[in-house]
C-alpha cells in the first residue's frame, strides 16, 4: 500500500463546506436510505430547537458568528481513483440534510426570500447540473422534489426512494412555523456555518471500512443514557447494590436496543416528559428552551438540575435506588409493551398499532401514553390506560386528516404537551372522563367526509379502508385486523381498487369533462381493497363484470353484490343492529358512489365516536 493509500485525515467542517459544490457517491453497502419518520423528526427538531435557543429577534446577521455550534457527528469518505469521493459512513444524515435543504429552497420561494442554498444541493459543470450526493435511482425523485416539492411514489421505486419521498413530506409537516418569517435567513446562516461535522478521509477502501467498523463496533463516546446511569449509580452507598443496579441497567438497555440502537434515548425522553416536565417553549421566535426541549436534547443534564421535581435527594441514597429499581423498571415494562404492540397487532393494545400506522410523532405519543400510569397500576390497568390514550390520539389524527388539518409535531406540540400534564397520574376512570371530554371538543368532525378520496394522502386512504374493512369483518364474526389489510404476514398484500375502470367513455352520460369523472372515480365511496394482482386483473372490467369476482373477496367488497344479502344472517344482523346503510348495487353510477360515501362515513362515525 502506498503512502497516500495509508493516509487518513480528519477535520471539522461546517455543513456549507461539506456540501457546497461537493460531489459524493454512495458505496453499495451504504446505498439504502432507511430513515423513518422518528429519525427525520428528531433531526429537524434538534436543529430548529438549537437554533431558536440562540436567536433573538432584533439580532443582526453578523451576530450569528457568536451563536453556539451544533455538532452533527462524523462521516467517513473514501477517495477513489480520479478524486471521486464515496460516502462510507454518514449517508443517512447527509441524504436527510439534502432533503431538508431542498425543502428550505422551496420554502424560500414561498417566503419571497433569496438565500444561496442550491449549491449545497446540486452543482453545475459545463452547463450540466447534478445532485451533490449521486445515486442514479434517486435522481427522478430528487428532481421532482426540487422542482415541485412533490413526488408520487411509483410501483417500481425501491425502498430508498419511497423513504425519501415520505421523509420529505415529514419535513414539510414538522418544520416550525416560527421560522417562516424574518428568522428564516438567520436559520440558513446557522445551518450553513454553525452545524459542524467531522470529515474523516481515507485514501483506500480498506482503511475506510476499518474506520467504519471501529466507529460502529467499539470506542463510542458515552451516550446521555450512560451519563445518566453514572450519575444515578454514584449515589449508591452499597457496592453490591450498585453492581446489581448496573447489571439491571445494562440488561434493560439491551432490551431497548433490540428495537433500535438509540431506543434508550427515546425511552428516557418519553419517561421524563411524561412524569416530570412542567414547561414547554412558547411557539415564538426568541423564546427559550424549557423542560420539554431540554429533556429532548440533554436529559441527563436536566435530571441533575431537577432532582427535587423527581423526588431525588442527594442526601438520601435510597431515593436513587427506588428510582432505578422501581420507577425505571415499571416504565420500562410499559414502554416495551408499547414497542411490541407497534410491531405486532395486540387486541388489548390495538390502538397503539393503529397510531403507529397513522398517528402523531413518537416524541408526543410516547409521553402521552406513559403520562397517566401510576407505579401501583396493575398490568391490566397499564394496558387499558395506554390503549385509551392511543385511541384518543387516533381519533384526533383521523379527524384532522379528514379535514385537511395538520397534526405535525410543530403544530400540535403545545396542545399535546398540555394534555400530558392534564392526564399525568390519573386513575383509569379519571382518564376515561378526560379523554371522552377532549374527544368531544375536537373541532373537526365528519362534515367534509363527502370530499374524502384519493386526492387526500394515499397512505391515509389505505389506512382508512383497512380500518373500515376490518371493522365490518369483526362485526360479522370474521377475525381480521388492520394488520390483515395493511401488512399481511401471508398471502398477497392488499391494494386500493377503483370500482370504476379508468374509462371516461363508459361514463359520458354523467360527466361532460374527464377531470370531473376522475374526481368522482377517486372518491372514497368508489374504492375498496383487493389483493395485489387481483386488483390489476379486474382493473379494466366494467362494474357488472367485476361483481361475481367481488363475491370472493372481503365483506366490504362483497357488500356491493345482491347475493351477499341472501342467506347471510351474520351480515344482515350487523346491518340491522348497527343501523349501517348497506345496500346492493346492480349498477354503479354517481349516485351509487354517493351512497357508498355515506355508508363509509357512517362506519367511520361508529369507529371514531367520542364515547370512551
Amino acid at each position: 500500500m502506498s503512502k497516500l493509500e495509508n493516509k487518513i485525515e480528519a477535520q471539522h467542517r461546517c455543513l456549507f463546506d461539506v456540501l457546497n459544490a461537493q460531489k459524493y457517491t454512495v458505496d453499495y453497502f451504504q446505498r439504502e436510505y432507511s430513515w423513518e419518520q422518528k429519525h427525520i423528526e428528531q433531526l429537524v427538531t434538534d436543529l430548529t430547537t438549537s437554533f431558536l435557543n440562540e436567536y433573538t429577534q432584533g439580532d443582526s446577521r453578523s451576530d450569528g458568528n457568536n451563536y453556539n455550534n451544533y455538532y452533527l457527528g462524523p462521516f467517513v469518505v473514501s477517495i477513489k481513483e480520479g478524486g471521486k469521493r464515496s460516502i462510507i459512513d454518514g449517508q443517512q444524515r447527509l441524504t436527510s440534510l439534502t432533503l431538508l435543504l431542498i425543502y428550505l429552497n422551496n420554502l424560500q420561494k414561498e417566503l419571497a426570500i433569496e438565500e444561496k442554498i442550491e449549491p449545497m444541493i446540486f452543482s453545475e459543470h459545463r452547463g450540466d447540473k447534478s445532485f451533490n450526493i449521486t445515486v442514479d435511482e434517486r435522481i427522478t425523485c430528487l428532481n421532482n422534489l426540487f422542482t415541485t416539492g412533490m413526488y408520487t411514489i411509483q410501483d417500481n421505486d425501491d425502498a430508498s426512494v419511497c423513504n425519501m419521498a415520505q421523509r420529505y413530506q415529514n419535513i414539510v409537516e414538522i418544520f416550525p412555523d416560527e421560522l417562516k418569517n424574518e428568522s428564516f435567513s438567520f436559520f440558513i446562516d446557522w445551518l450553513k456555518y454553525n452545524v459542524i461535522m467531522v470529515e474523516i478521509i481515507a485514501y483506500s477502501d480498506e482503511n475506510a471500512y476499518t474506520i467504519f467498523e471501529t466507529m460502529n463496533d467499539r470506542g463510542l463516546n458515552l451516550t446521555p443514557s450512560d451519563m445518566l446511569k453514572g450519575f444515578l449509580l454514584s449515589h449508591y452507598k452499597n457496592t453490591d447494590k450498585r453492581k446489581k443496579a448496573d447489571d439491571l441497567w445494562r440488561k434493560s438497555m439491551l432490551r431497548l436496543h433490540e428495537y433500535e440502537k438509540d431506543e434508550d434515548l427515546r425511552f428516557f425522553q418519553a419517561l421524563l416528559r411524561a412524569r416530570y416536565a412542567r414547561t414547554i417553549r412558547q411557539g415564538q421566535v426568541g423564546a427559550q428552551n424549557e423542560d420539554f426541549e431540554k429533556i429532548g436534547t440533554r436529559f441527563h443534564s436536566w435530571v441533575r438540575d431537577n432532582l427535587a421535581i423527581m423526588n431525588l435527594n442527594n442526601k438520601d441514597h435510597t431515593s436513587f435506588e427506588r428510582f432505578i429499581e422501581q420507577e425505571f423498571q415499571f416504565y420500562l415494562r410499559a414502554y416495551l409493551e408499547i414497542l411490541a404492540a407497534e410491531c405486532t397487532f395486540t387486541p388489548a393494545l390495538q390502538h397503539v398499532y393503529y397510531i403507529d400506522c397513522w398517528g402523531i410523532a413518537p416524541t408526543l405519543s410516547y409521553p402521552l401514553m406513559l403520562a397517566p400510569l401510576q407505579l401501583d397500576d396493575s398490568s391490566d390497568v397499564v394496558r387499558q390506560k395506554i390503549d385509551l390514550v392511543a385511541r384518543y390520539i387516533e381519533q384526533f389524527t383521523v379527524l384532522r386528516t379528514l379535514n385537511n388539518r395538520r397534526f405535525a409535531a410543530s403544530s400540535i406540540r403545545y396542545t399535546m404537551y398540555t394534555l400530558v400534564k392534564e392526564i399525568r397520574g390519573k386513575s383509569l376512570s379519571e382518564l376515561r372522563f378526560i379523554l371522552s371530554q377532549k374527544a368531544k371538543e375536537i373541532p373537526e368532525k365528519f362534515e367534509n367526509f363527502h370530499n374524502v378520496g384519493l386526492y387526500n394522502n394515499r397512505n391515509f386512504i389505505k389506512f382508512l379502508l383497512s380500518r373500515i374493512t376490518a371493522y365490518i369483518d369483526n362485526l360479522a364474526g370474521i377475525n381480521t385486523t388492520l394488520e390483515t389489510y395493511c401488512f399481511p404476514e401471508q398471502g398477497k398484500p392488499f391494494e386500493i381498487e377503483h370500482i370504476w375502470a379508468k374509462q371516461f367513455t363508459q361514463h359520458q352520460d354523467e360527466f361532460a369533462q374527464e377531470y370531473e369523472f376522475e374526481n368522482y372515480r377517486n372518491k372514497l365511496g368508489g374504492l375498496i381493497l383487493l389483493p395485489k394482482g387481483t386488483n390489476q386483473s379486474y382493473s379494466d372490467m366494467t362494474f357488472e363484470k367485476k361483481m361475481p369476482h367481488y363475491l370472493k373477496e372481503n365483506l366490504l367488497a362483497k357488500s356491493l353484490c345482491e347475493k351477499t344479502y341472501e342467506n347471510n344472517p351474520n351480515f344482515t344482523k350487523l346491518v340491522t343492529e348497527h343501523h349501517l346503510p348497506f345496500k346492493p348495487h346492480d349498477q354503479f353510477k354517481k349516485a351509487d358512489i354517493d351512497a357508498r360515501q355515506k355508508l363509509y362515513q357512517t362506519i367511520c362515525e361508529r369507529i371514531w365516536n367520542s364515547q370512551f
